[in-house]
């Protein structure tokens, strides 16, 4: 029985230290850059006082390889490894194209 405990105990250890990968979902906003796009990510806090909702955004630069991403896409980005200076962000899917005028 205790095998078993043991063995249940260090795949936990071993889940926890490789942890699981953010992903975020936002707007490209720029795709001017090679084999990257600026994703705006919107997300709501409250003020701490006042209790109003307030909607802020983050941007971050992501790595899109193919350079398939245009501007207004709505993307899926997820963490990874260091790729540049700014970059640690990946294009992991385009949920939905914008639509072209």
């Amino acid at each position: 029985m205790s095998d078993v405990t043991e063995v249940a105990e260090t795949e936990e250890k071993v889940a926890h230290q490789q942890g699981v990968r953010q992903q975020k979902l936002g707007r490209v906003v720029s795709d001017k850059m090679e084999k990257s796009c600026v994703v705006a990510v919107d997300y709501v806090r409250r003020h701490r006082l006042y209790h109003k909702r307030i909607t802020l955004t983050s941007k971050f630069i992501a790595h899109d390889e193919k350079n398939l991403c245009t501007e207004g896409d709505l993307v899926r980005i997820e963490e990874t490894r260091p790729i540049s200076k700014r970059k640690r962000w990946i294009v992991r899917e385009i949920v939905e194209r914008s639509v072209k005028l």
